[in-house]
């Protein structure tokens, strides 16, 4: 694990951002039974680790996508984060909603962007990447070059892997799951018995726990 992946989990972990809890499982929206929830909206409230965040995706943005001209943040929970990174960047910002607005001027894409623009997408949550892709789908309706995605953390799920492979998108991550359980083995915040339930998880979660 690089230092990066380290530093964020250890913050995610440390504001429960990220809760494990295997033998008492989460459920998430879909049904799935999880022994991981996650929140990276809690960063925002902690100065320490929101201008880490921002700092670090801004800087994987540099180092990845060069050519940039734009940030865009999924909404909800990426907006924030999204603006801190643009700000940061001195670049443009605009944020999709899941769906068009059903009023009004009937936007997905809010703010203002150009169809010329070379877009970043930057969300705070990678989980099987469904509404991640449908935001670069939006940007790639409107004409722009999305030449890829920054996200806080992903499950690593292979289901998110393979729909970006499909997708033609590039994603950067700050943590992932590893990061996550290898530290939080480390700080004693689960125990070495819990480890394989976690990874069990993982490889099969839309039936874990049933």
């Amino acid at each position: 694990m690089n230092d990066i992946s380290k530093v964020t989990a250890r913050h995610l972990l440390r504001l429960e951002a990220v809760k494990l809890s295997p033998k008492a499982p989460f459920t998430w929206a879909s049904g799935w039974k999880s022994p991981i929830y996650c929140d990276n909206r809690v960063t925002l409230s902690d100065p320490e680790a929101r201008t880490y965040i921002k700092e670090a995706l801004a800087e994987t943005i540099r180092t990845h996508f060069p050519e940039v001209t734009a940030i865009s943040g999924v909404a909800t929970g990426a907006i924030a984060q999204g603006a801190l990174v643009a700000d940061v960047m001195e670049l443009p910002f605009s944020y999709i909603r899941s769906k068009a607005k059903d009023h009004g001027m009937g936007n997905q894409i809010e703010g203002r962007i150009l169809p010329t623009d070379k877009v970043v997408v930057v969300e705070d949550l990678v989980s099987t990447g469904g509404s991640s892709l449908k935001a670069v789908e939006a940007l790639r309706d409107f004409g722009c070059e999305v030449l890829g995605m920054v996200a806080i953390y992903t499950h690593g799920l292979q289901k998110a892997e393979e729909a970006f492979v499909e997708a033609g998108v590039t994603l950067q991550t700050l943590s992932c799951y590893d990061a996550v359980i290898e530290e939080a083995v480390e700080s004693h915040y689960i125990s070495h018995d819990d480890l394989e339930m976690l990874r069990e998880w993982r490889k099969d979660p839309a039936n874990w726990g049933k």
